[in-house]
């Protein structure tokens, strides 16, 4: 088995997948069923859409947990010029270039040492549990889409039990149990819309203003704990992909 692989044999990763797998047999087989059926056109279209954000969303989470982040060369020598017309501008060009204490070599910048990986990242915004892997340079975007997905198939698999909800009849007592089965997951999938949607709207104000955790953090103290809060995978715990991967291409 080779190294990238051996990278899903981590706890988080399986606790992922076994969440994912139980979220979608509650929702195509029982949400879904009960409320329209599987066999007729509106139960088929509904569990098509969920199985589409699922497997995008295993996509997209493969395509993270494998992806190197983006490592710096061992031969990166700063390219800085001689012609620098001012000592402003070559104080300038010195801050931007700096080399890292546990590496002993220089790094580009936007460049941070990840303490898990042993390693300097390029454009590290953090190390993530939940992938086994740094979110870096190589594979933020796939991080941003397995959080879109995930948020949008949360919000998708809570709609689903809602009108599943709705739609069944709750007066016999015999169905206690199941009472209390709707009500987990109901609390369940509205837990999970809530952080993967914060999430989600955290890396947006990054993207926005193009910014990273680490550096958001740096810049403003308080908003970096606070995003440190809010992400909860975070707080639990923080070479180009495939050319055919159309998330990737710029």
């Amino acid at each position: 088995m080779s190294m990238d692989c051996q990278r899903f044999l981590s706890i988080p990763i399986l606790a992922v997948i076994l969440l994912l797998g139980f979220v979608y047999y509650a929702t195509v087989f029982i949400f879904i069923n009960d409320w329209v059926g599987l066999q007729t056109s509106a139960g088929f279209l509904n569990a098509l859409i969920f199985t589409s954000l699922v497997c995008l969303f295993l996509f997209s989470f493969s395509i993270a947990v494998l992806t190197d982040p983006g490592h710096v060369p061992s031969s990166f020598i700063p390219d800085v010029e001689d012609t620098v017309s001012s000592d402003q501008e070559l104080q300038k060009t010195s801050s931007q270039v700096s080399q890292c204490d546990k590496c002993s070599a220089y790094k580009p910048p936007r460049t941070h040492h990840c303490k898990v990986c042993r390693r300097c990242v390029l454009r590290m915004d953090h190390h993530c549990l939940w992938i086994n892997n740094c979110v870096g340079h190589w594979n933020y975007k796939a991080f941003f889409l397995l959080v879109l997905f995930g948020t949008t198939g949360s919000i998708y698999s809570t709609v689903m039990l809602i009108s599943s909800g709705f739609h069944k009849d709750w007066d016999f007592g015999e169905r206690v149990p199941l009472k209390i089965f709707y009500v987990c997951c109901g609390a369940m999938m509205v837990l999970l819309s809530l952080t993967l949607g914060t999430l989600l709207g955290w890396h947006v104000y990054l993207i926005i203003h193009n910014m990273t955790t680490i550096e958001e953090y740096e810049l403003h103290g308080w908003l970096g704990n606070l995003g440190r809060v809010i992400d909860i995978h975070l707080m639990l715990e923080s070479t180009k992909t495939l050319p055919w991967y159309w998330v990737q291409t710029c």
